[in-house]
C-alpha cells in the first residue's frame, strides 16, 4: 500500500536558492559525439516519413550528419517527439502540491520514463498563503529547467462543480488574490484554471491574458453565454473538456458547445477510458480539430506508482485498479495516466491517425506554452526531445535534450 504523502514531514517544503535536489541524470546519447536514428517512421508536422533518419548533435536536433556520427538502427519503430503535459499533479508516489522539492523531482522523473520531456507542475486548490508558498518551490524547479512552470487549478473554482478539491478553500477568483499567486510565481505561472462566470471571473481572465498567463475555463458552471464572455475576455483553454463543467444540453448548451465551437480555445482531453468514453473524445476532435486538442493527464502521485491511499491537497484519495476516487463521496480525483499510455490508446482504440495524436501530445501544448521553437516537433535546431515506440505503439525509449531518460538498448 501507498503511504499517504499527508502524512510526511512537510517542514523541508521550501528549496534554497542555488541548491539542487538529488534527481535521475540520463546517459549521454552516444559517448562519441553525435548520433543518428536511422530506419524509423518519423512523424514530422509534414507528416510520417517512412524508413526516415534523425540527426542528433549534442542537446539539439540537427540537418547535417557530421563524418564522425554514431548509426543507431531504429528499424521497425516510430519515432516522435518528445511529450509535452500541461496539466500534472504528480507521480512515482509524489505530490506536487503537498511533497518536498526531492518528491517534485521524483514525480517529474517519473513522467520523464513515460515520454513526458516537458511538465508543467499543477497545484490543487489551498489557502492561499499556501500556494504562494509552493509557488516559490516550484518556480525554483522551473528556473532550474526541470519544468515548464506552473498551473493553478484552484481555489478560483465553482462549488457546484469542484470535483476532488475541498470545497471549504474556494473562493471567488478576486483579481487581486489571482496577482498574489502569479507574482509569488516569480514569472513562472504558466496557467490559472478559474470558474469564470464566478465574482472576479472576467477580470480575472483580463489580469491573465495582461501577464501573458493562460486563462483556463474549467471546474465551472457556466452558461453557453458567460462561457463565450470568458473567451472574449482573452480565456483560451478548456480545463479537462467535458469533466467538471454542464453536460451538453439541448436547450441550455453550457460551456461545452462555447468551448468546441471557439477557434480561440484549446481543450484538454483526459484519454485514460475512465475520464470520457470514446465517443466524447471523436466528438471533441471532430468539432476541435486536432491543432485544438491538448491530451494531459491531470495525473495525482499514483501515476507510475500503483493502487493504494494518497492525499490530494487536505483529501483522501482511494486508488483501486488505476482508478482515483476520493473517499468522501467517491468522486474521480485526478488521474492516474502516463502520456505513453494516452498515446498508444489514442491510436489503437480511437484509431485516431499517428499525426493527430503527435500535435495534441507534442506540438499543440508546446504552442501554448510558447515554446515551439524548442520543442514539440523533430525539427533540426529544436532540443533533441523524443519517444521510441515500437511497432505496437509500446514505450521502448525516450531522449531529452540529447540524453537518453529510457535507453532503448540498441545497436
Amino acid at each position: 500500500m501507498a503511504t499517504p504523502l499527508g502524512a510526511r514531514d512537510s517542514a523541508d517544503m521550501r528549496l534554497r536558492r542555488g541548491a539542487r535536489p538529488a534527481t535521475h541524470h540520463p546517459q549521454p546519447a552516444s559517448g562519441n559525439g553525435p548520433l543518428i536514428l536511422s530506419g524509423a517512421d518519423l512523424v514530422l508536422p509534414t507528416g510520417t516519413v517512412k524508413n526516415g533518419r534523425l540527426i542528433i548533435d549534442g542537446a539539439r536536433i540537427t540537418g547535417a550528419a557530421p563524418a564522425n556520427a554514431q548509426v543507431i538502427d531504429v528499424s521497425g519503430h516510430t519515432l516522435v517527439p518528445g511529450f509535452v503535459d500541461l496539466h500534472n499533479h504528480g507521480g512515482g508516489g509524489a505530490s506536487f502540491t503537498s511533497g518536498t522539492a526531492d518528491d517534485v523531482v521524483k514525480g517529474i522523473d517519473t513522467h520523464r520514463r513515460h515520454g513526458t520531456t516537458t511538465l508543467v507542475a499543477s497545484t490543487v486548490t489551498g489557502d492561499m498563503d499556501f500556494l504562494a508558498q509552493r509557488a516559490g518551490l516550484l518556480s525554483e524547479l522551473a528556473e532550474q529547467g526541470d519544468i515548464a512552470g506552473i498551473h493553478f487549478e484552484g481555489p478560483f473554482i465553482s462549488p457546484c462543480r469542484k470535483g476532488a478539491h475541498s470545497e471549504a478553500l474556494l473562493r471567488d477568483p478576486d483579481p487581486a488574490e489571482v496577482r498574489k499567486l502569479i507574482d509569488a510565481a516569480r514569472g513562472k505561472a504558466r496557467m490559472v484554471t478559474l470558474a469564470t462566470e464566478l465574482p472576479g471571473g472576467i477580470d480575472s481572465v483580463r489580469l491573465l491574458a495582461e501577464h501573458g498567463v493562460i486563462a483556463a475555463i474549467g471546474h465551472t458552471d457556466a452558461t453557453y453565454e458567460q462561457t463565450l464572455e470568458a473567451i472574449d475576455a482573452g480565456a483560451t483553454v478548456a480545463t479537462h473538456l467535458f469533466n467538471a463543467m454542464p453536460p451538453l444540453g439541448h436547450r441550455d448548451p453550457g460551456p461545452i458547445v462555447a468551448l468546441l465551437e471557439d477557434e480561440r480555445i484549446t481543450v484538454e482531453l483526459i484519454n485514460d477510458g475512465t475520464h470520457l468514453h470514446p465517443a466524447s473524445l471523436q466528438l471533441a476532435f471532430h468539432h476541435a480539430g486536432a491543432s485544438r486538442v491538448a491530451f494531459i493527464t491531470d495525473a495525482m502521485d499514483a501515476a507510475g506508482f500503483g493502487d493504494g491511499r494518497y492525499m490530494l491537497g487536505p483529501l483522501e484519495v482511494e486508488v483501486s485498479e488505476g482508478v482515483a476516487r476520493l473517499v468522501e463521496g467517491g468522486s474521480i480525483a485526478g488521474s492516474t495516466l502516463t502520456l505513453d499510455r494516452a498515446f498508444k490508446r489514442a491510436v489503437t482504440v480511437d484509431r485516431l491517425p499517428v499525426e493527430d495524436v503527435v500535435a495534441a501530445i507534442s506540438a499543440n501544448p508546446a504552442r501554448l506554452l510558447g515554446m515551439y521553437d524548442r520543442i514539440g516537433s523533430l525539427e533540426p535546431g529544436k532540443d533533441a526531445d523524443l519517444v521510441l515506440l515500437d511497432h505496437q505503439f509500446d514505450l521502448k525509449g525516450v531522449m531529452r535534450r540529447g540524453e537518453w531518460v529510457v535507453d532503448p538498448q540498441l545497436g
